[in-house]
């Protein structure tokens, strides 16, 4: 066969594979706009870690759209739904697509506490990232509480970063110590809460014992702890009683019982 004939069957079969092909495309395209939304199907991630959000919210939600039951499929704003979905305060990011059979899927990941802020306006959480939701209804998460004279001022049911850079700048430092306690188990054992006094210096209470450990500003943590171990290894032992115990300063465990 001459190679000009195997170039011209070549390019047929191509085109009628690319015919047949646009074709099912097409009679697929046509059958989906026949179907019409009859479902939704709603999955949480890493419910198990952190249940602020069930399946049965996400439906719920669903109302904000509108009517969307009986939409054809291709009717259906994906966009839209994604949106709405995501504007949940306890929701990180959710996912939603459609499948021939009627159904609408949304897949919603929860947003995962680091930190929790008590002031008087209220209680907060904090991801990773520093930002900032409500405390949920379902679920409290067992995470580190800062609370006391917070240089945040949030309204009721606010969510997003703070406003303002030095906002962002202390919510960023209070993340630090929290990834050091973190990465320190027997640190992150020990420490039940932490209290901001007026000025800004922070205050660590410990789940067991009276003392209450003076760290100043959230800044050299690692040589701060290392003092509180000192102080548990080589003060303790030898005097009770002690209320505060200032750990401020390099090379020095001042410790008071009043």
């Amino acid at each position: 066969m001459k190679p000009s004939v195997r170039i011209i069957l070549a390019a047929a079969a191509v085109a009628a594979c690319l015919f047949i092909w646009l074709l099912s495309d097409r009679l697929a395209a046509e059958a989906r706009r026949e179907v019409t939304l009859n479902r939704v199907e709603a999955v949480v991630a890493d419910s198990l870690d952190r249940k602020f959000i069930t399946p049965e919210d996400v439906k719920d939600w669903m109302d904000d759209y509108g009517t969307y039951m009986g939409l054809r499929l291709d009717s259906v704003d994906l966009c839209r739904v994604e949106t709405l979905i995501d504007r949940k305060s306890a929701v990180r990011k959710s996912q939603a697509w459609l499948t021939g059979d009627g159904t609408l899927h949304i897949s919603v990941t929860q947003r995962e506490p680091v930190v929790r802020f008590q002031s008087r306006e209220g209680g907060f959480y904090a991801d990773r990232d520093g930002f900032l939701f409500p405390l949920q209804n379902r679920h409290t998460a067992r995470v580190p509480v800062v609370d006391g004279d917070l240089p945040l001022h949030l309204e009721k049911g606010f969510k997003g970063e703070p406003e303002s850079e030095a906002g962002k700048a202390w919510v960023s430092s209070i993340l630090s110590l929290v990834r050091f306690l973190e990465t320190k188990k027997e640190w992150a054992d020990l420490v039940g809460q932490v209290t901001v006094l007026k000025g800004g210096n922070l205050v660590i209470i410990p789940r067991d014992g009276n003392e209450r450990f003076l760290i100043g500003t959230p800044t050299d943590i690692e040589a701060k702890f290392d003092r509180i171990r000192k102080y548990y290894e080589g003060v303790a032992p030898l005097e009770q009683g002690y209320r505060t115990v200032d750990v401020r300063y390099a090379h020095q465990i001042v410790c008071k019982k009043h």
